[in-house]
C-alpha cells in the first residue's frame, strides 16, 4: 500500500476533476506551506545535532554541482527537441534543476516508514539542489539577452544570489536548520509534539491542496503543448536515474539515495516560480506550473517514488 498521505493528494485530485467546491483557504495553505518548511528544517538541524564534525564535504559539494548539472543539461534539449522558445526552456530549466518540497516531504516520509537508513546531512540536500538552478539560470537568462543587445552583462552574481537566498522556502529552510542544530532533540522538545509529531497531518492536508491545484492546472488538457507534456511525464524517471547514481557512487545508505533520486526526479513549483516571474517577468510561468506541478509532481508521488524504492531495492541486493 501507498503512504497515507498519497491518498489525501488522490482524493484532492479527484475532488478537482469532477469540479467540487472542496478548497483549503489560502490563510490555512498559506501556514500548512509554512510549518511544512519549517519542520523538515527542524528536523535536519535536529539530526546534524552532534554530527557536524562528521559531514561530508564531497558529497555535499557533488550534490551542488547535481543542481548546477541538471538544468544546463536540459536547457538545449528544452530549446532543440521541444522547441520552446529561449526565456521559455530557461524558465522550465530551471523549475527541473530546482526541486520539490512537496516531493521531498513524502520521499522524507516514506523512508520514516520504510526505516531505512539516512545520513544526518540528507536534509541539506533540498536546499542544495533548489537554489544552484535558479542561480545559473538566471544568470544565463541574463547573459543571453546582453549577448543579443551586444552589450556585456552587467547584472551582478550578488543580486541574482539575493533572489535565490531570500525566497520564503529558503528562509525557512534553512532557519529550521540552524534551529535544529543548535538546539537538538532535547531542546525541541517543547515543539516535538505539534510540529515533529503532527508532520504527517501536516504533509496530508498540504497535499489535499496539491491535489486540488494539480487538477486546475492540468483540466482541460492543453492539447498544443504535447512535447512539453511528453517531457514532464518522462524527465522524472530519467533524473532519478541521476541521483540513483550519483548516490551509489557516493556510497550513500538506501535512505539517502532514495531522497536524492526522488528530488532529482523532481521540478520546483514554489521557489523556482517566485524567482522566475521576479527575473523575467514575461516568462510563461503557468506554462512551468503545468509541467512541474500538473504532470511531474502527480507522476512521482503517485507512481515514480515507489518505482524508484523499488529500483534502489533491487541494485541493493
Amino acid at each position: 500500500m501507498p503512504d497515507i498521505v498519497i491518498a489525501f493528494f488522490a482524493l484532492g485530485l479527484i475532488a478537482g476533476l469532477i469540479k467540487s467546491d472542496l478548497k483549503v483557504p489560502k490563510a490555512t495553505y498559506e501556514t500548512l506551506s509554512i510549518l511544512l518548511m519549517l519542520t523538515l528544517g527542524l528536523k535536519g538541524g535536529m539530526a546534524l545535532h552532534g554530527e557536524t564534525a562528521n559531514l561530508a564535504i564531497s558529497e555535499l559539494l557533488a550534490v551542488i554541482a547535481l543542481g548546477f548539472i541538471i538544468p544546463l543539461s536540459l536547457y538545449p534539449l528544452l530549446r532543440k527537441l521541444i522547441k520552446l522558445p529561449q526565456k521559455e526552456a530557461i524558465s522550465i530549466a530551471a523549475h527541473y534543476g530546482s526541486v520539490s518540497a512537496g516531493t521531498f516531504a513524502v520521499v522524507m516520509a516514506m523512508v520514516d516508514k520504510s526505516q531505512w537508513p539516512l545520513r544526518p546531512e540528507t536534509t541539506l540536500y533540498l536546499v542544495l539542489l533548489e537554489l544552484p538552478a535558479i542561480i545559473i539560470m538566471l544568470w544565463l537568462h541574463r547573459y543571453l539577452q546582453a549577448k543579443i543587445a551586444g552589450s556585456e552583462v552587467h547584472s551582478s552574481a550578488g543580486s541574482i544570489l539575493h533572489e535565490a537566498l531570500t525566497s520564503r522556502g529558503v528562509v525557512l529552510l534553512c532557519g529550521g536548520v540552524v534551529i535544529g542544530w543548535i538546539y537538538g532533540s532535547s531542546g525541541m522538545a517543547p515543539l516535538t509534539p505539534m510540529l515533529l509529531a503532527g508532520f504527517k497531518t501536516l504533509l496530508a492536508l498540504f497535499l489535499l491542496e496539491m491535489g486540488i491545484s494539480t487538477a486546475k492546472v492540468c483540466f482541460p488538457i492543453p492539447y498544443k503543448q504535447w512535447r512539453l507534456l511528453v517531457f514532464a511525464a518522462v524527465a522524472p524517471f530519467v533524473l532519478a536515474w541521476v541521483g540513483i547514481a550519483l548516490g551509489f557512487a557516493l556510497e550513500l545508505p538506501s535512505g539517502s539515495i532514495l531522497v536524492l533520486a526522488g528530488l532529482s526526479a523532481s521540478a520546483s513549483y514554489i521557489a523556482a516560480p517566485a524567482a522566475i516571474k521576479a527575473a523575467i517577468p514575461d516568462a510563461n510561468i503557468g506554462l512551468a506550473m503545468l509541467a512541474s506541478l500538473g504532470i511531474t509532481f502527480p507522476v512521482n508521488v503517485l507512481i515514480g517514488l515507489p518505482l524508484y524504492q523499488m529500483w534502489i531495492e533491487q541494485l541493493l541486493m
